[in-house]
């Protein structure tokens, strides 16, 4: 069952705050990735590349969770955790969006080698629990 998120903590997601992926691993040690994230109402959405890491785990189990903690208020943290799917429908319009959040820049400008990437993906996360303190 989906969660609402709290509106400190929707403030924070739509500021170009690093957060961090975790996936389970096949032999359930979890695997950590900072990630550049946009909020689509109550739900998180990353893009990342077919064949990596994050979308093997979130095949083999869509559970994740997703750390946020804002740089200039370091004791300040909410831990999302969630099912993730994905689509590669729109997949370069939300890297070229995060890109521009994060960098002030279209994707393939701030790093010219993303021509030779394999097939972009958006990752979408429902949010079933959050703790912490935002």
């Amino acid at each position: 069952m989906a969660t609402t998120l709290s509106d400190d903590l929707k403030r924070v997601l739509d500021t170009p705050v690093f957060v961090i992926i975790g996936t389970a691993q096949p032999d359930g040690s979890p695997q950590l990735s900072p990630v550049w994230v946009k909020r689509d109402g109550d739900e998180l959405l990353f893009s990342t590349t077919m064949g990596r890491r994050k979308q093997k785990n979130i095949d083999r189990d869509p559970r994740v969770t997703v750390l946020v903690q804002p740089a200039d208020a370091p004791y300040t943290y909410a831990e999302i955790r969630g099912t993730a799917s994905y689509t590669t429908e729109g997949a370069q319009k939300l890297i070229d969006e995060l890109s521009l959040k994060y960098t002030g820049k279209k994707y393939a400008e701030f790093n010219p080698a993303s021509g030779q990437d394999d097939e972009r993906i958006v990752v979408r996360i429902a949010a079933r629990k959050v703790v912490g303190s935002l």
